[in-house]
């Protein structure tokens, strides 16, 4: 009978700066304070028409204002989404000395759903359907936030969107990571973005895909990705390192049983690859828990991929920030290097971390990461 093949070890990317915006507020301190206290109350939910009403859900929107992190100038042409993702890699860069050879990669479900859903509603009430105001075509498009942040930071490296609804930020993560790897930059700014708006809430209240007793929010968390070798040298150590990106997917029609047996085979696949055990995981950060019927599989699947007897600290951003979706992964290793970086407690036994997330497709992933001062 023939063997599998051994999982080839893959070279660790370093994350040297990290740009976040949540229902906490703006940065790593203020996500660490709101996980700390195991609660962010979120700003006041981005009503752009007074016809637009929102269902009977909790929401947590992003406690931020746009113009003070990216100037008045332009800001009514951008999408709530354009806003979140423009902002949170300004946030990366500001701890970037040279922004030469920088790409981009967001991960997202759609990018504006309220963008594409106003848009396609002027389509039917306007006198005629060329009557929308094309200025708003643009922030229809899945990839408005990403090509929008790189012409206003001026980015002229590697552009890409990648839709893959809860995996996208894990999807963008994987994507950047190659990219990088492979050396067609020097630096990428990788994660997800996710926008709060009337439509995408009557979405989930209406299919009653959220879990109970769990919020809606939005966000975004951006993430300054270089290759060890381009840190030579350099004053300051990384937040972290990435060591492996695994995504995966299951025939959901064969059971949720099987969706997460594949994520079992994800994250062992993930910890071969990253050279790690089990054993070596002290912090989990599971994301699927905001979508109603998919935390025990998730649960299940880690319980099989990771020994009980290990005491490894859960880290649930979603009770803090609330269902992100797109931006959820991406929220969750913001939620890693927040707690790592917390003054107030002593994480200093913490080797690793596993990030994973399944969705209602089917599609599975994980990614991790170890500490900065780890061997590799």
């Amino acid at each position: 009978m023939a063997t599998a093949a051994p999982a080839r070890p893959v070279a660790p990317v370093d994350l040297v700066a990290a740009g976040v915006i949540s229902a906490a507020g703006v940065g790593l301190d203020a996500l660490g304070d709101a996980l700390r206290a195991g609660r962010a109350e979120g700003g006041r939910p981005d009503a752009t028409r007074d016809t637009e009403t929102y269902p009977s859900v909790e929401l947590r929107a992003a406690d931020f204002a746009a113009a003070d992190l990216l100037g008045r100038k332009g800001l009514s042409r951008l999408t709530r989404a354009d806003q979140l993702g423009a902002a949170a890699c300004g946030l990366a860069l500001d701890s970037v000395a040279d922004p030469a050879g920088t790409g981009v990669v967001l991960g997202t479900s759609l990018g504006s759903c309220g963008a594409v859903a106003r848009f396609a509603r002027d389509t039917f009430v306007q006198e005629r359907p060329y009557l929308v105001n094309p200025s708003d075509f643009p922030g229809t498009l899945m990839n408005s936030a990403a090509g929008r942040t790189a012409i206003r930071h001026r980015l002229t490296d590697v552009n890409a969107t990648v839709s893959g609804g809860p995996l996208a930020s894990l999807h963008a993560l994987r994507y950047a990571r190659q990219t990088l790897l492979a050396g067609h930059a020097r630096r990428i700014l990788a994660g997800g973005v996710e926008e709060l708006s009337p439509q995408s809430a009557w979405a989930w209240h209406r299919t009653g895909a959220l879990a109970p007793r769990v919020a809606l929010g939005e966000g975004a968390a951006v993430f300054a990705l270089e290759s060890p070798g381009e840190r030579r040298g350099a004053g300051t150590p990384p937040l972290a390192r990435l060591m492996a990106c695994t995504t995966g997917f299951a025939d959901v029609a064969r059971g949720a049983l099987v969706v997460g047996q594949r994520l079992t085979a994800c994250v062992e696949d993930a910890l071969r690859r990253s050279g790690l055990t089990a054993q070596d995981v002290a912090v989990v950060a599971p994301g699927a828990a905001g979508r109603r019927g998919w935390a025990a599989v998730e649960e299940r699947a880690l319980r099989a991929a990771l020994p009980a007897t290990t005491d490894r600290h859960r880290l649930r951003v979603h009770a803090v920030l609330g269902e992100t979706h797109g931006a959820g992964a991406a929220l969750q290793v913001a939620g890693v290097l927040a707690r790592w970086q917390d003054p107030r407690l002593d994480t200093r036994h913490e080797h690793a971390a596993l990030v994973t997330s399944c969705g209602p497709d089917g599609s599975v992933g994980c990614a991790v990461l170890v500490r900065a001062n780890a061997p590799v």
